[in-house]
């Protein structure tokens, strides 16, 4: 069963797969970040064919949602032939619950500059297995497959991969299936036990360099708390071929 099931151009409904790893009433935020990049890519390829890619995705997190059904809108806020930004949208009962803003940009042949200072990490089979519902509830969490080397609290290098579809009988991108990943960071490198304090993310935002196109999606973390209540999860990523880009989420620390 995958992560949605598609009701109509626009309606979708969650699977037991999404659910919280907060609150396993709620859906965990992540696979609506996929679904997202998907509904944005979908209506890139409807009005053009040139194929710009995702430079950078922001993902702000107005409120919690059941696991049920949602409504994704998708609308052009600065259209261009080399840029673009693309705002999409999702809701459930009419209420807005993530707004998310893409950089579209046209890509072009820099192979012979490429290169990034930033070290990779030891590969997935350098890495043991470890069950992240040790320390987690839900049904998400429970969909992921991790590889995970323990750094010290709040600090850990892992790969993530997951069997589960993003949508039920339809295919979608390399980055769509990788975005349903990226809000995991915030869990796999423990700071503090989630049982005594509570460490949500408002937001999501992702840089990429390349797009990450291979099964399992690396993650090398770093997790800081102030001293006022807020906290932040940065993380760079990697691909099998070597970093990719960085994603960061800003923490509502609450003892």
């Amino acid at each position: 069963m995958a992560y949605f099931e598609r009701l109509s151009e626009s309606m979708f409904r969650a699977t037991e797969h999404v659910g919280g790893a907060w609150n396993i009433a709620e859906q965990h935020i992540a696979p609506s970040f996929g679904l997202l990049v998907h509904c944005i890519e979908t209506d890139r390829d409807i009005r053009r064919s040139d194929g710009p890619v995702v430079g950078r995705v922001s993902f702000d997190i107005l409120g919690t949602v059941p696991v049920g059904v949602v409504e994704t809108t998708v609308e052009v806020l600065r259209g261009g032939r080399t840029i673009e930004l693309v705002q999409a949208t999702l809701r459930h009962d009419g209420r807005t619950i993530v707004i998310a803003r893409a950089w579209l940009m046209q890509t072009r042949d820099t192979a012979a500059l490429a290169g990034s200072p930033l070290p990779a990490i030891p590969g997935p089979g350098e890495m043991p297995s470890w069950d992240p519902t040790t320390v987690w509830q839900g049904g998400y969490i429970a969909s992921a497959e991790v590889r995970r080397l323990d750094l010290g609290p709040g600090r850990a290098s892992y790969w993530v991969r997951t069997a589960q579809p993003l949508l039920g009988g339809e295919a979608v991108s390399k980055l769509a299936s990788a975005a349903t990943l990226f809000d995991i960071a915030n869990g796999m490198a423990v700071r503090v036990d989630p049982t005594e304090v509570a460490y949500p993310n408002l937001d999501l935002t992702v840089h990429l360099f390349d797009e990450p196109r291979t099964e399992w999606l690396g993650f090398d973390t770093s997790v800081s708390f102030g001293r006022n209540g807020i906290g932040l999860t940065h993380t760079i990523l990697h691909d099998e071929r070597g970093p990719v880009g960085s994603v960061s989420q800003i923490l509502t620390v609450r003892p």
